[in-house]
């Protein structure tokens, strides 16, 4: 259970920040970094959230996968190490990414196979969730960078999670423009 009654701590003001596990690290280090996109791209869906009204479906997607970014974000703040915690912690399972891409083919079978690129754009559902892939992006490089940096670990459904999201929120992104209708095409060269 999380119980937030002080919002400041002033434990922070050195520049460190305390993981889940108690140690302090630098607010810059790579696993601070990595959580901070999780979060960042959590924020993203929330704001594309606003307008999904029009499709509940999406929106109970959309819904599930803030509650799995914090939990990502809670498995990446709990680096594993060879002393044991004393507490079982909170790490994303196979079942979360398994649901992902069911919910990507389950949006990507209606809609037309792409002969371009697209832009970000078309509706302003489209559009946030366009930004909320570009963020989890980042968030994802981040991850598999941390992934591969020694001593540390990353579970790989950790990583696959951050993998899939990106293309979850592209398929979305898709849907929210009438299945691809409404995608603005790229047009190499067009202004030359």
């Amino acid at each position: 259970m999380v119980v937030l009654n002080k919002i400041y701590t002033r434990t922070g003001d050195d520049g460190t920040t305390g993981l889940a596990t108690g140690e302090r690290v630098e607010k810059w280090n790579l696993r601070v970094e990595s959580y901070g996109a999780v979060d960042e791209t959590n924020s993203a869906v929330g704001v594309a959230r606003l307008h999904a009204a029009g499709d509940p479906v999406l929106d109970a997607m959309l819904g599930r996968i803030q509650n799995d970014l914090f939990d990502l974000g809670a498995d990446l703040a709990t680096p594993e190490r060879e002393k044991p915690l004393g507490w079982t912690p909170l790490r994303i399972v196979e079942a979360q990414v398994t649901r992902l891409e069911a919910e990507i083919d389950l949006m990507n079978a209606p809609i037309p196979a792409l002969n371009s690129f697209i832009l970000p754009g078309g509706s302003a559902l489209s559009a946030h969730l366009h930004v909320a892939r570009a963020i989890s992006r980042r968030a994802e490089r981040l991850v598999a960078q941390l992934a591969a940096t020694p001593g540390e670990i990353v579970s790989a459904p950790a990583l696959a999670y951050a993998n899939r999201l990106s293309d979850f929120l592209f398929v979305a992104a898709r849907r929210a423009n009438d299945n691809g209708a409404g995608d603005v095409l790229w047009v190499p060269g067009a202004n030359r």
